[in-house]
């Protein structure tokens, strides 16, 4: 009996899915720092490629519900100064767009929105989720609104 042989575009995915399921690792662990972060990050430095970071991006909505006002930009300033600097002193960038979420009632929302983006070490990872969960829980309950959108990715920095 032969081997089954698939010459389709779609046999090339597969491999490369398998592949990376097979050495990639789950992403909670990449962004965490699990594995051999240490010796990897060693590794980059020692060739000059900079360190091993996290990069969290937070995206805030200004839009509110019920008819209160949207948050204003002065608002927004004293709640990154408050709550985000005490906890990222060494560090952040804030960048104003223009957003569209599906809420949970299912409406389209159009917002001025903020993307903050904060770096840390991979071995902070840990510790600094805690502060992450905290400016989201807080934004999210002192405005009354459903979510703070974030995406972890994995960097290599030098500053």
């Amino acid at each position: 009996m032969r081997p089954l042989r698939i010459s389709t575009p779609a046999a090339g995915l597969l491999a490369a899915a398998a592949l990376l399921f097979a050495f990639g690792g789950p992403v909670s662990q990449a962004t965490l720092g699990a594995g051999s972060a240490p010796a990897a990050a060693a590794e980059q430095a020692a060739a000059g490629q900079g360190s091993a970071y996290i990069s969290t991006h937070l995206y805030f909505g200004t839009g509110r519900h019920d008819g209160h006002p949207p948050i204003t930009e002065e608002e927004f300033n004293q709640f990154v100064a408050d709550v985000v600097t005490p906890r990222f002193p060494s560090g952040l960038t804030l960048q104003e767009g223009r957003g569209q979420w599906r809420d949970k009632e299912g409406d389209i929302n159009r917002e001025r929105s903020y993307e903050l983006t904060v770096m840390y070490p991979v071995w902070e990872a840990h510790a600094r989720n805690a502060d992450i969960e905290y400016i989201r829980r807080l934004y999210c309950e002192t405005w009354e609104l459903e979510s703070v959108g974030r995406a972890d990715v994995r960097a290599q920095v030098d500053f």
